[in-house]
């Protein structure tokens, strides 16, 4: 029987990653509290990189792999105790295997001085001769070798290695199946009334049986798309312990909520601002056991990762129970880069939000992980991208949550339709408070690009959208406003035409438009137009700008 070699390669690399991240999160909680059931687990994970690399013929990945196994029966016999050292040792292993995974895009794997000192190391500890590693001296990497020439028609490795890749059960497959029969029945069957010319009213109900099958698919693509969150938190165990480590903290990594699912475009794309406020919370937030102490706190810190579904959404939260936020060292920042004339005066909420502007830090000192102000603002930007929005939450003395509100997928959302001269944009139905007409008093002001509408005792900025999309188009004789409600407060969006809900599918904006102000994404209608889908809270911030940095 053939074997395709390369399709053993793309499943060998996918079980790296997942054994790897099993195996940092289980030598992170051995150290934290020794435990015989941990280090069968790390031991049947090297078993199986060991016989996989060796289904797949990789020598070297064999070779490094039986040290690593070595090492490991002596701490399961009992022969080596469980040491803050040896872990550390042990997840030099596990980068080494991670960087010979990594040379498979390249084409080959070989050991390198690197390598060989890790496994040498290994060796030495397995006879006792060490009672702490020794540390490593960090080469420079080789040069990469030319890539292997491939066969015409074929991707190189690396490209193939980099297409996302995803576990569907074979009953949800079924049910596709079974569903995609359907459709074609009902298409052949209303395909038969049409040549029939039968009765509107019966072509209207064929054409409904095939829009019913057509939601049922849909929803079951979506679902399939669909995995828990756990994979993604575990594998912050390492960060986690490796920066309270390098700045002499100690911190705990808790989880809750690891079986809530997310779309699996979000959790790719979730990664990146989860770990930057990790970082943040470690750096700036969690204290060092000393001052904990002082205050009289445990000197072992928590830091939680949440998550929860949320009105139709996904919650994330990374909380810590550290200092809390600085409220008059983030008051004197906004004032000295003009944020706002009167900080002190703002609601806590608003004050806070200030952490995700541009340029933004309250650390007195640079360090290694933060202190230059351009992580959060790359957090808000991120997670806005994916149609999410960010929040803090501080308590002084007692710490901060910061809190992800993200769709649960990232494909399809119940939008509202408003027309803007000849334009239709899409305002996320999940974020429309009310609607109501302008006002009489606001009508005459049609010329302004902004304002402030007193509606029901509450002060809501608002924005006309044809001063931003459509400035040349004349005024209707009336107008409409949509009132957004976000985390931080309400935005009016004054409009020409309200169009109502609908389901909307969202097809991401080219490279040439992906950084359009107050735009997230685009959709097709019915009619063949493009509407453009709003972006809520770069609206919002668009329109209290001004009145932040007003006089008063």
């Amino acid at each position: 029987m053939d074997i395709d070699r390369d399709e053993l390669l793309k499943v060998f690399l996918l079980e790296c990653d997942e054994v790897f991240a099993l195996m940092e999160e289980q030598l992170v909680g051995l150290e934290q509290q020794p435990d015989p059931e941990r280090l069968r687990t790390i031991f049947r994970a090297a078993h199986t990189l060991k016989g996989n690399a060796t289904c797949v013929e990789l020598p070297a990945f064999v070779e490094f792999t039986h040290e690593l196994e070595d090492l490991l029966e002596h701490l399961h016999t009992g022969e080596l105790a469980v040491s803050h050292e040896l872990v550390s040792l042990l997840l030099s292993a596990v980068d080494a295997m991670r960087e010979l995974r990594g040379q498979l895009a390249m084409g080959q794997v070989e050991l390198t001085a690197q390598h060989r000192a890790v496994m040498a190391l290994m060796t030495r500890w397995a006879r006792k001769e060490l009672t702490a590693p020794a540390p490593l001296e960090k080469e420079a990497p080789p040069p990469a070798p030319p890539p292997p020439s491939e066969p015409p028609g074929r991707k190189p490795l690396a490209e193939e290695e980099r297409a996302r890749n995803l576990r569907v059960g074979i009953n949800k497959l079924d049910q596709m199946v079974d569903l995609i029969g359907e459709l074609s029945i009902a298409q052949g069957k209303l395909t038969a009334m049409l040549e029939g010319d039968r009765p509107r009213e019966q072509l209207i109900e064929a054409s409904r049986d095939g829009e019913r099958l057509l939601r049922e698919l849909q929803e079951l693509v979506m679902n399939v798309r669909m995995v828990p969150l756990g994979p993604t938190f575990r594998h912050y165990v390492r960060t986690v312990r490796d920066l309270a480590a390098a700045q002499g903290k100690h911190v705990e990594l808790v989880f809750e909520g690891e079986d809530v699912e997310m779309d699996t475009a979000l959790v790719e794309n979730v990664r990146d601002p989860l770990l930057h406020m990790i970082r943040n919370a470690i750096d700036h937030g969690i204290e060092t056991p000393d001052i904990r102490r002082a205050r009289g706190k445990p000197e072992l810190s928590q830091l939680k990762l949440r998550a929860a579904h949320d009105a139709g959404g996904i919650l994330l939260e990374v909380i810590d129970d550290g200092a809390g936020l600085n409220k008059e060292r983030i008051i004197e920042r906004a004032r000295a880069l003009g944020l706002s004339r009167e900080p002190e005066a703002l609601p806590e909420a608003e004050l806070f939000s200030f952490i995700f502007e541009p340029g933004f830090s309250t650390a007195r000192e640079l360090t290694a992980t933060s202190g230059r102000g351009v992580g959060m603002d790359v957090v808000r930007r991120n997670v806005e991208a994916l149609r999410g929005k960010v929040t803090v939450r501080s308590r002084e003395g007692h710490g901060v949550t910061l809190s992800l509100r993200l769709p649960l997928t990232f494909a399809i959302i119940d939008g509202f339709l408003v027309g803007v001269g000849e334009e239709t944009y899409v305002v996320p139905l999940e974020a429309v408070h009310e609607c109501i007409e302008l006002p009489e008093g606001a009508r005459g002001r049609t010329g302004e690009r902004d304002g402030v509408l007193n509606l029901r005792g509450e002060a809501i900025p608002y924005l006309r959208l044809r001063h931003l999309f459509s400035p040349h188009t004349p005024a209707p004789a009336r107008e409409s406003m949509v009132i957004v409600q976000h985390p931080q407060g309400k935005v009016g969006l004054v409009v020409d035409m309200l169009h109502g809900e609908r389901q909307t599918v969202i097809k991401p904006l080219g490279t040439l438009f992906k950084d359009l102000p107050c735009i997230s994404g685009a959709s097709i209608l019915g009619n063949g137009r493009i509407a453009l889908i709003l972006d809520d809270a770069a609206l919002l911030r668009e329109a209290t700008r001004a009145r932040r940095t007003a006089a008063p």
